[in-house]
């Protein structure tokens, strides 16, 4: 009974908006200081930074302990993707930082920072929504390395005699075509080839039209797909709550309730 009375405390705590507020403030701070050790401080704040990082820290491994004990269980906290996600996070910022570790300590803790993508649901949603379109993105991004690859070799033999540091080979122009798709001072490259062979404005244009038009529209479009879907998911879900009639707790309450009043009956008879 106790155990139920500290947890349903808990849940009320972690799901309270001032509670969640109060930690996406910590997470600001956390990352504030550890950018505060990128510079040359007094000792004195170094000192200070060092035990706010501290408090910081035991906060965190607190509002874990919250969290595990708000939800239903070894198994229910850990088949939550993000609460994994915070479990590695925290337990990775409790590695000690002196002598030669000092490195990693702080290169943990940066890691800190991403804890807000797990309590703000925006960003959770922006972030599964991205791990869920990675499938369908990776058919465009092999379909693209095919036309890299087909146009490398195209441009190598074409161009290897007019500057060989750009064409030489089919790995070097790959890499030239991911300058001319990201319109890095493409124009030079292309002016130098329409010195030799004046059509090879064609080469370019359609390399540009497929690469940063068709394929990065297609890139945007899956993202955008898996996005709406997300988005449809999350509204379902909060309408299925709020059409929810009564919680586990309430019809308890409501059975215990029925429970006295059979009793009183009874007695009374």
């Amino acid at each position: 009974m106790m155990l139920s009375q500290l947890q349903e405390l808990f849940q009320r705590i972690d799901k309270s908006k001032i509670f969640q507020s109060f930690v996406i403030a910590v997470i600001v701070i956390s990352a504030l200081t550890v950018g505060a050790h990128t510079y040359s401080l007094h000792p004195t704040a170094e000192l200070a930074l060092h035990w706010m990082d501290v408090g910081i820290t035991v906060f965190f491994l607190v509002e874990l302990v919250i969290r595990f004990i708000a939800s239903r269980g070894f198994k229910d906290f850990f088949s939550k993707g993000w609460n994994i996600f915070d479990f590695i996070i925290v337990v990775g910022s409790l590695y000690p930082a002196a002598g030669s570790t000092i490195f990693i300590a702080r290169l943990l803790r940066i890691f800190r920072v991403l804890r807000l993508v797990s309590m703000i649901p925006e960003l959770r949603l922006l972030v599964n929504s991205l791990l869920k379109a990675i499938p369908q993105m990776g058919y465009i991004a092999l379909l693209m390395f095919v036309i890299f690859y087909i146009y490398a070799a195209m441009g190598s033999m074409l161009f290897a005699d007019i500057n060989p540091v750009l064409w030489g080979d089919v790995s070097i122009s790959m890499l030239t075509l991911f300058r001319i798709a990201t319109f890095e001072d493409w124009t030079d490259v292309m002016y130098e080839t329409m010195a030799v062979y004046e059509l090879s404005w064609i080469f370019y244009l359609t390399f540009i039209f497929l690469t940063a038009f068709v394929f990065l529209n297609m890139m945007v479009g899956a993202i955008l797909e898996v996005m709406s879907e997300e988005h449809r998911n999350a509204r379902e879900e909060q309408t299925s709550d709020a059409d929810m009639p009564a919680t586990k707790g309430q019809i308890a309450q409501l059975q215990a309730e029925m429970a006295e009043l059979k009793q009183l009956l009874k007695e009374k008879r």
